[in-house]
């Protein structure tokens, strides 16, 4: 594998769209259509190899802007609002796909998938690890679920890279085993425990691994079987982990305040107009999440733009949405807050499941959470919209929910 700078493809890398095998076809342009599949990912590494900046989507947009450096562009989610620009250096990628080829077992003819589109982070970033690594990457962006896990069979994958979203709609499609897989790293939120025995069973010698992080930082923690349930893992090797207060103090463990970040695989800046939220001190990044440190594990609590205070309170909806996750009768979940004339706010949860365990959902998050954290009300959706990332659209849910 190249040392350099640069994305390279390897020699023996085979790229795919699905099963089928993808040759380079001539594409210079600088912003590549996200329907391009593998040709927008072999074009992009073409232009990497000459350190020419890339993004794969958000065509409308204007071109990267270009560096000294070899750079290119990714999208942050945009779960709560249009995908951010993200700014990077080809290098910051590079030093966590030598990392990953150790502890993952990335390398020539190990095949390997990713199961979202190619213009957000999480699915470009492990296609281009394979493509470096010399793996045969499978694209599945774009494919039903059912098809997805049929041609997960049929290609024999044995890693894969998803959401959880993902991942949840890859079981519930049906269908085959997958007993080649052998490694599923999972990023974009917490994995709930009947979507974990879910995957046991869909891939019974499947190691699954769990990371934080995020489009401006990439990997901050890893998970593994000795990480504890509610923990997001320890420090990804290289990373420097900092709970501060806001007056920047450092606290001790146990106790929340927002997570700082510093390491070798932090982006540059945002592209285009948008500021964005993350926020740089002395070489320490913050992406806006609050949590605290435990035993050397990292605790998250929420989104610091998604934290309300109710009845004096501060609530993280993401708590919430986790424990209810966890129960019987539940396919999807959001809790978002509702105006109230009383405690100003209240937590709704808006889901999808089994609406006949209403009552017992609610109860369970009274008693585990108390009245004035848990859900005063569900409101039930057919309709669940989804990002191209596999994360929920909250922006939408709750304009269709009508919070």
């Amino acid at each position: 594998m190249a040392s350099d700078d640069r994305f390279r493809l390897h020699r023996l890398a085979v790229i795919c769209d699905g099963l089928v095998p993808v040759a380079a076809a001539a594409d210079d342009r600088d912003v590549l259509a996200e329907a391009g599949g593998g040709a927008a990912l072999l074009a992009a590494l073409a232009r990497a190899e000459r350190g020419l900046p890339f993004r794969i989507g958000l065509e409308e947009a204007e071109g990267p802007v270009a560096d000294k450096v070899p750079v290119f562009e990714t999208l942050t989610s945009g779960s709560s609002g249009r995908p951010r620009r993200i700014l990077r250096t080809q290098a910051s990628w590079l030093a966590s796909f030598v990392i990953n080829a150790g502890l993952f077992g990335l390398g020539p003819a190990v095949r390997v998938a990713v199961l979202g589109r190619l213009a957000h982070s999480l699915s470009l970033y492990g296609a281009l690890e394979g493509a470096q690594t010399g793996c045969h990457v499978h694209l599945m962006g774009g494919m039903r679920p059912d098809r997805q896990r049929a041609a997960l069979a049929a290609a024999g994958v044995e890693v894969v890279y998803a959401t959880p979203s993902q991942l949840r709609m890859l079981v519930e499609a049906g269908g085959a085993a997958l007993p080649a897989l052998r490694v599923v790293l999972v990023g974009g939120s917490k994995l709930d425990a009947a979507l974990r025995a879910a995957l046991a069973r869909l891939a019974p010698t499947a190691v699954v691994r769990e990371f934080y992080g995020a489009a401006e930082a990439s990997f901050i923690t890893l998970a593994d079987e000795a990480s504890p349930v509610d923990s997001v893992g320890r420090a990804y090797p290289g990373v420097r982990l900092s709970i501060r207060n806001r007056e920047g103090e450092v606290l001790k463990d146990g106790a929340v305040g927002e997570v700082w970040v510093r390491s070798p695989y932090l982006f540059r800046a945002y592209a285009g107009d948008d500021p964005g939220t993350g926020k740089w001190k002395a070489g320490w990044l913050s992406v806006g999440e609050a949590g605290w440190m435990q035993k050397g594990e990292l605790h998250l609590a929420g989104r610091v733009g998604r934290m309300v205070t109710v009845a004096d309170e501060n609530v993280f909806p993401e708590e919430i949405e986790l424990f209810l996750a966890a129960q019987e009768g539940v396919s999807q979940v959001a809790v978002l807050p509702r105006r109230d004339a009383l405690r100003g706010v209240v937590m709704i949860a808006v889901m999808q499941g089994d609406a006949a365990r209403e009552e017992a959902m609610l109860r369970a998050a009274r008693e585990r959470f108390g009245v004035l954290k848990a859900p005063r009300a569900v409101i039930w959706m057919e309709h669940w919209p989804m990002l191209s990332s596999g994360k929920t659209n909250l922006t939408r849910l709750a304009a269709e929910a009508g919070l």
